[in-house]
């Protein structure tokens, strides 16, 4: 029967099924001929979402949104220049900071591509960088919006694996500045290659200056995760703050939204909870029905059965979840996953909450390869450029962030977890 679920699965995916339709009529289809009664579906659907750390999922998206529709973004674009523009490249290393920034604001890859492009791939144009290159670098860059928290994959994760969201988040700021790290690496490298010029002086008025100007935007991650880890409000409850926080930036401090724009905004926002509820609500009937027949016991044993040597079983799983992100979308794949690869990492020694950085980190790679990449094409509608353009320029970012997952993988330091 799992060879049948699987086969179905993929089949649907084959010809074009959403994914959400095709985990959902896969499992229904083998639970359908081993006899269970249907109604279990039903059942399992809404216990699935029926969790209130899954609250956070649709605040936190919609304060993505609200912030990356305003200026918020161009005025963390400027304090980044302010500081690093003098540098030659230094754009570059702009695009990474402030990515970094809008990634403690906004928990979501494509909503931080997108503030952070269309904010700063005119500027880059006109300074004469590489239009493929400074595109793929800012694709490359929203791959940390959903390493440093908050983080929408992480919820999820927590949820799945009954770990601590408050934890997840706390222990998520080292990979994403060494993501971060490793990017600017690569850009100034490539800055020095091709000669790129260097942007704004450096001076104290101007750092000064954009820093008022942005403080509002930057207090955001101030306030949300400075209230998670004091105690005052939990992660949910820190996601409603957040989107009532965006709310008074946007229409009283910087004045940039109007109430049709806020309209708008909900409903995108809406569409987005909506598809990814769905896929965990139908995920969670394929995890019961995986349970069920113990398969991820099974997986588990077989993979132990290969070696013995927990250094090489890891990389088998870091294989896993980089192809299984080649082809399946971010929340998806980690629904998919989780269920299956926690039993067999828990079995290595590895700390769930080690394991869930590694599996968030290793999808989130997966945002920048085709494809199934939602950056690449956040990044290619913001430029105009065609895709294969940008997928050959993402190469060596791509390379990069790779080694940062290794890192994170077998130097627990890199995750601020004691090995």
């Amino acid at each position: 029967m799992t060879g049948l679920l699987f086969v179905l699965f993929f089949l649907f995916m084959l010809i074009g099924v959403p994914i959400a339709v095709s985990i959902g009529a896969s499992t229904m289809a083998a639970l359908f001929f081993q006899g269970v009664p249907l109604m279990v579906v039903t059942q399992q659907m809404f216990q699935g979402i029926n969790s209130f750390a899954l609250v956070a999922v649709p605040m936190f998206i919609l304060a993505g949104d609200l912030m990356a529709q305003g200026k918020v973004s161009e005025k963390l674009v400027s304090f980044a220049d302010s500081l690093f523009g003098f540098l030659k490249g230094g754009l570059s290393i702009v695009a990474v900071l402030a990515g970094m920034f809008f990634a403690a604001i906004s928990g979501s890859g494509a909503a931080t591509t997108a503030a952070v492009g269309s904010s700063l791939v005119p500027e880059l144009r006109k300074k004469g960088y590489d239009p493929a290159a400074a595109a793929s670098l800012i694709a490359a860059s929203g791959t940390i919006g959903v390493v440093i928290p908050p983080s929408v994959p992480m919820i999820i994760y927590a949820v799945i694996a009954q770990q601590s969201v408050s934890k997840l988040f706390l222990n998520g700021f080292i990979p994403g500045l060494i993501m971060g790290l490793g990017l600017i690496a690569i850009a100034i490298t490539q800055g020095y290659r091709r000669n790129y010029p260097r942007g704004t002086a450096l001076s104290l008025a101007t750092i000064w200056g954009t820093l008022k100007s942005a403080s509002w935007g930057l207090m955001t991650p101030v306030i949300i995760l400075g209230g998670i880890f004091s105690g005052i409000f939990t992660p949910s409850e820190a996601a409603v703050v957040a989107v009532n926080y965006a709310l008074l930036v946007s229409l009283f401090i910087y004045r940039d939204l109007k109430l049709p724009d806020i309209y708008r905004i909900l409903i995108r926002s809406a569409i987005t909870t909506a598809v990814i509820m769905f896929v965990i609500a139908t995920s969670a009937v394929l995890s019961w029905t995986l349970s069920s027949w113990q398969v991820p016991g099974a997986i588990a044993e077989s993979v132990l059965s290969l070696s013995t040597n927990p250094y090489i079983i890891m990389l088998l799983v870091v294989g896993i979840i980089l192809i299984t992100g080649v082809f399946i979308e971010t929340a998806s794949a980690l629904i998919i996953l989780t269920p299956v690869l926690l039993p067999l990492v828990i079995q290595l020694g590895i700390d769930p909450i080690h394991f869930g950085l590694i599996i968030v980190v290793g999808l989130a790679i997966g945002m920048i390869t085709p494809p199934v990449a939602i950056n690449l094409y956040v990044a290619s509608s913001v430029t105009g450029l065609p895709l294969e353009r940008i997928t050959r320029a993402i190469i060596p970012y791509l390379l990069g962030l790779i080694a940062v997952l290794l890192l994170v993988v077998y130097i627990p330091i890199f995750t601020g977890i004691s090995g």
